[in-house]
């Protein structure tokens, strides 16, 4: 039992020289996305932090295997949409950013691990409406 804990220990300390890049991008406001003051707060509440280089790392990113996994998300949150270079997108490419804000707006963002976390990012539904509003988006 003893050999077995000490083994699992010097597993976890390994670990955690295996460090993701939890970089932030220094951000030009003038590619920042533009939405009203509402939107906007709503938007760097519940979705900046994996969708932008302003991301705010907790204290457990900076525990393996945890930092593995919000990095990963991060990573993944940024190429799919990054609101800190929206000005950088085609118009094609921000219309279908604005069609996939519009679809994700009411059931699977913020990923409920996020809202786990962070119970501050929960959408009501009067606020996932004006997110979807704002997107100028139109269900068929």
């Amino acid at each position: 039992m003893k050999l077995t804990l000490l083994i699992f220990l010097i597993i976890f300390i390994v670990m955690q020289f295996i460090q993701p890049n939890k970089e932030n991008i220094v951000v030009d406001k003038n590619l920042e996305i533009k939405a009203p003051t509402e939107v906007m707060n709503l938007f760097k509440t519940s979705c900046f932090d994996c969708h932008s280089n302003e991301t705010t790392w907790p204290w457990y990113s900076k525990i393996a295997p945890f930092s593995w996994v919000v990095a990963n998300h991060v990573n993944t949150g940024r190429k799919a949409l990054n609101f800190s270079t929206w000005e950088n997108y085609s118009p094609q490419l921000k219309e279908e950013k604005l069609k996939a804000i519009y679809r994700t707006a009411y059931a699977s963002m913020p990923l409920p691990s996020y809202i786990y976390a962070h119970e501050e990012a929960n959408l009501t539904k009067e606020q996932r409406s004006m997110i979807r509003d704002w997107t100028g988006v139109r269900s068929k």
